[in-house]
């Protein structure tokens, strides 16, 4: 049997989602979810940690989904994880936690201007494993 490493992040987009495409036109969109975990320490102190995820969709599923995905839309975001190190422009090591989205789902929170509350993607659109066929993985 072969193994899995699959990861859930519940949490706020950071920016707005950019739509790219790679040299044989699959589109690929880009974002940040950040996830808040708080606590009180044992002095009693509120205590609060924000987690950074990088995300990428791919296909049919990013260019459908782009207009929804803007800066502290809440989302649920199923995939896999794999953490990349990097250095950065002052030379300190980091690390990036990337995600690899296969399904996502806008959970409401924080709207636009202008725009419904409760996520206000038709049901069509929103993604789901089971929309698509193997055929549509880019990969």
């Amino acid at each position: 049997m072969g193994s899995l490493a699959k990861v859930i992040i519940v949490g706020n987009l950071g920016r707005d989602a950019e739509l790219r495409y790679t040299p044989s036109g699959t589109p690929l969109l880009e974002f940040s979810v950040a996830t808040n975990d708080r606590w009180t320490d044992k002095g009693g102190n509120q205590q609060e940690h924000t987690q950074w995820f990088r995300v990428t969709l791919w296909g049919r599923q990013a260019e459908s989904l782009k207009p929804y995905l803007q800066r502290g839309k809440q989302v649920y975001v199923d995939g896999t994880l794999r953490a990349r190190e990097y250095t950065d422009r002052e030379g300190q090591r980091r690390t990036s936690l990337d995600v690899k989205a296969m399904s996502l789902q806008l959970l409401g929170g924080r709207d636009a201007p202008g725009q419904e509350s409760g996520g206000g993607v038709p049901d069509e659109l929103q993604s789901d494993d089971q929309q698509f066929s193997d055929d549509d993985i880019p990969f």
